[in-house]
Order: structure tokens, then C-alpha cells, then sequence
């Protein structure tokens, strides 16, 4: 009880202690003319307007530039895109046209691998007996029977010169061709370089204007503040000196710095010093604010003492309490202990009794045998 009242005790002497350095603060603030203005200062807000309106339009102006830069840009990304899907698909096409025109099917060299018409057009393994086919293997014509062996290699070699002069057209046309295409290649890279060369000297142009229009609005701009920053200076000169000159601050009488609130409070900012009465109040003030902390201090101490006391009462106390409360649970387990020693004597005396006079004709399994034997 005595803990939970010196605990509201200190949060109310906390409180209290806040609030008289709040109250101290807000005096400090008031009561300072140095950080504390009267009125409002019209001509720098509308500057400050005039500043923040130029100021957006400026960053309108600039985004709207970015704006039509990004979409200019994205143009000639899509343009490079749909040449790009169009060349792919012109070579696409001339590589599958060069297919069907130069390369079918009946003139590549395997193509009595897989003809499907291979078999309905296959000849008999013997024409006759000058049949070029027919090897030592076929069993068809034996050694010494080969009667055509000239006429078989003048046509072998006529094949094979017509083989090569096809291999040397084909060759010579494929050469043409890749030279076409990348003749077709150059002159198309050609073009898109100098697509993209004026695509690049417009955005670069549009891009100077949008910077040059840009740096002339910030020189109007810090030129006008610098006109307004030096008229602010030369009003702000003159009226320094003309208070100066007809006020009463240089003179240094002490009635300057009474106030209109109250004899007791004073003009800072034309206060002059205090006066030998004056200092003599505050140091009598603070003497007597010293023997009153050293009264409180004492008073502390003695209610700490007094505290001290009765905790250490508490504690002999509450050892005692222990003890007494240690006795009593010993006496009540030893009574517990006599009665269930009590009570184990009197079921045991009773168990013996059901035993020797009570059940003394247990049944036997012939007993119980005879349930359940007929319908009955």
C-alpha cells in the first residue's frame, strides 16, 4: 500500500515537473523578440508565388519536351523493328524460293535412297548380257565375260564431266546469288544508317531548342530574383538607419526598458542590466531556495529511513509467517500419515474377515460349467 502510494506520489512530482519546464520553454519563446515576428511579409509571399508558378511551368514545359522526345524515340524503335521483321522475312522467303527453284528433291546425289517410286521404276537385275550392273557379285557375268568395258568407262566418263559442269553451274549461281543478297544487304544497312542519322540530328535539334528555352527562363528567373533580392536589401538599409535615427535605443535610459504589462516585467531587448537592489532580491532568492532543498533533502532522508524500518519489519515478519505456516503443514502431514495408517489397519482387518468368514465356499469351473447347457 505504502509502495503504491509513494509511486503517484513521484508521477505526480514528475507531472508537476514537465509542466513547469513547458511553462518555462513557451516564456522563453514569447518573451524572446528575436525569434518572435509581428505580421506577415505580403511582397515575399507573392515572390514566393511568382517563384513556385514559373517554377511548374518550367518543369511542364520540360516534361512536355521529354514527353515528345520519348514518343519520337519510340517511333523510330518500332520503325527499326518493322524493317528488321521485314528484311527476316524477305530472306526467309528467298532462301525457301532458292530451295524450290535450285535444289529439288530429283537432283540431290541420295536420291535413289529414298525415292518412294524407287521400287516401280527399279529395272530386272539382267537386261542382257552387256548390262552394266551386272558385277562379280551379282553372279549375273563371270570373268572374262565383260564385253562392254569400253563403252561402259567413255560413259562413265561423260557422266562425270557432266556431274562436274552441273557442280560448277550450281556453284557459280549460288556465288551470284549470295552476291545479290549482299549487295541487297549493304544497300539496305545504307539506308537504315542514314534514317537513323536524321532521326538522331532531329532529336538532337529538338533537343538543344528544349535546353536553350530552358537556361533563358532560369537567367530571367535568377536575374528578377537578384533585382528583388537587392531591392529587399536597400528598403531593409534604409529603414535600419532611419530607426536608428529616431529612436530612443542609443540613449540608454533605463525607463526604455519598463513595459506597458506590469512594473515587474522589463523590455528585453532595451534592458540595460539589473540594479544593485535588484541583485540583492536574486541572491536572496536563491538563499532561500537553497535552505528549502536542503529542508526537502533532510525530509528525504528521514522518510527513506522510516521505509528502511518497516521493510525490515515486513521481512522479519513474513520469516515469521514462513515458520509458522512450515510447523502447521508438518503437523497436518503427521496427522494425515496417522489417519491413512488408520484406515490401511481397518481395510486390511476387513479383507481378512471377507476372506476367512464370508467368502469361505468360492465356486469352482464346474459350477460356472453348468450355465448355458440347454434351452432353458
Amino acid at each position: 500500500m505504502h509502495k503504491v502510494d509513494l509511486l503517484l506520489e513521484t508521477k505526480e512530482a514528475a507531472a508537476r515537473e514537465a509542466r513547469r519546464e513547458r511553462e518555462k520553454q513557451r516564456l522563453s519563446r514569447i518573451f524572446n523578440s528575436r525569434h518572435r515576428t509581428m505580421g506577415v511579409d505580403m511582397e515575399a509571399l507573392r515572390s514566393q508565388v511568382e517563384e513556385w508558378k514559373l517554377r511548374v511551368e518550367m518543369e511542364k514545359r520540360r516534361d512536355e519536351t521529354y514527353g515528345a522526345e520519348q514518343v519520337l524515340c519510340d517511333r523510330v524503335a518500332q520503325m527499326l523493328e518493322e524493317e528488321e521483321r521485314q528484311r527476316v522475312r524477305r530472306l526467309h522467303q528467298a532462301v525457301q524460293e532458292f530451295r524450290e527453284q535450285e535444289q529439288p528433291p530429283h537432283t540431290r546425289r541420295e536420291w535413289d535412297l529414298y525415292n518412294p517410286e524407287g521400287l516401280r521404276l527399279d529395272r530386272p537385275a539382267r537386261l542382257s548380257d552387256y548390262d552394266p550392273r551386272c558385277g562379280p557379285a551379282s553372279l549375273q557375268r563371270f570373268a572374262g565375260e565383260d564385253l562392254a568395258l569400253p563403252t561402259r568407262r567413255r560413259l562413265q566418263q561423260c557422266r562425270s564431266l557432266e556431274d562436274q559442269r552441273a557442280e560448277r553451274q550450281r556453284a557459280r549461281a549460288d556465288a551470284q546469288y549470295a552476291d545479290t543478297l549482299e549487295d541487297k544487304k549493304r544497300v539496305e544497312l545504307d539506308l537504315r544508317a542514314q534514317q537513323l542519322a536524321q532521326l538522331e540530328e532531329e532529336c538532337r535539334r529538338a533537343k538543344d531548342l528544349a535546353t536553350a528555352d530552358y537556361n533563358r527562363a532560369q537567367a530571367a528567373e535568377a536575374a528578377e530574383q537578384h533585382r528583388l533580392a537587392c531591392q529587399r536589401e536597400q528598403a531593409d538599409n534604409q529603414a535600419e538607419i532611419h530607426n536608428h535615427l529616431t529612436g530612443q535605443l542609443l540613449t540608454e535610459d533605463p525607463a526604455m526598458a519598463e513595459s506597458l504589462l506590469g512594473p515587474h516585467r522589463i523590455i528585453t531587448d532595451r534592458w540595460k542590466g539589473m540594479s544593485p537592489k535588484q541583485v540583492e532580491a536574486v541572491w536572496k532568492a536563491q538563499e532561500e531556495q537553497r535552505r528549502e532543498n536542503q529542508r526537502l533533502r533532510e525530509a528525504e532522508r528521514q522518510r527513506e529511513a522510516e521505509w528502511e524500518a518497516q521493510r525490515q519489519l515486513a521481512a522479519r515478519a513474513a520469516t515469521a509467517l514462513e515458520e509458522k505456516e512450515r510447523l502447521s503443514r508438518l503437523q497436518l502431514r503427521r496427522g494425515l500419515d496417522a489417519y491413512n495408517q488408520q484406515l490401511a489397519q481397518e481395510q486390511r482387518a476387513q479383507q481378512q474377515y471377507l476372506q476367512r468368514e464370508v467368502y469361505t465356499n468360492p465356486p469352482s469351473a464346474q459350477y460356472h460349467l453348468q450355465f448355458n447347457t440347454s434351452s432353458r
